[in-house]
């Protein structure tokens, strides 16, 4: 089975978190779902430098990690994924999406709406978690 290492940005702008929608992809299972934006690790990257690189290229977003949240590993059909996670300020930019169909932020109440990619999904209650320990609501 094929490994794939990504970098995934939990966004934080005005008490809202970003969430954004792959379109039809060539992995049926993967189509139109919700993700935390981010991508792949290219050689020679670290996992800071691959997150704003992905952020400035998919959304023209400049973000700023703040800390690791969370690293997800989750089998899908055809590749294991290795996802690192981190909560982001939002620093600069007006989103533009280049990857994907549709990009919202929502407050954490609404996170549970969505019908997230299965390696996405063990990272909302993460995102609450992490929320409520710094008093964020």
């Amino acid at each position: 089975m094929k490994n794939v290492e990504v970098v995934a940005a939990i966004v934080i702008k005005d008490q809202k978190i970003l969430a954004v929608q792959k379109g039809a992809a060539k992995k049926e299972y993967m189509s139109f779902k919700w993700e935390f934006p981010g991508g792949k690790i290219e050689a020679g990257e670290t996992l800071e430098t691959a997150l704003k690189r992905e952020m400035l290229e998919e959304l023209n977003l400049v973000v700023q990690l703040k800390n690791l949240l969370i690293t997800i590993e989750h089998d899908y059909p055809d590749f294991h994924l290795k996802m690192h996670c981190f909560i982001c300020d939002y620093i600069e930019g007006d989103l533009i999406l280049h990857e994907h169909i549709q990009a919202v932020w929502l407050d954490i109440t609404e996170l549970t709406h969505l019908d997230w990619a299965e390696a996405d999904i063990p990272v909302v209650p993460e995102i609450e978690n992490y929320l409520i320990s710094i008093r964020f609501y």
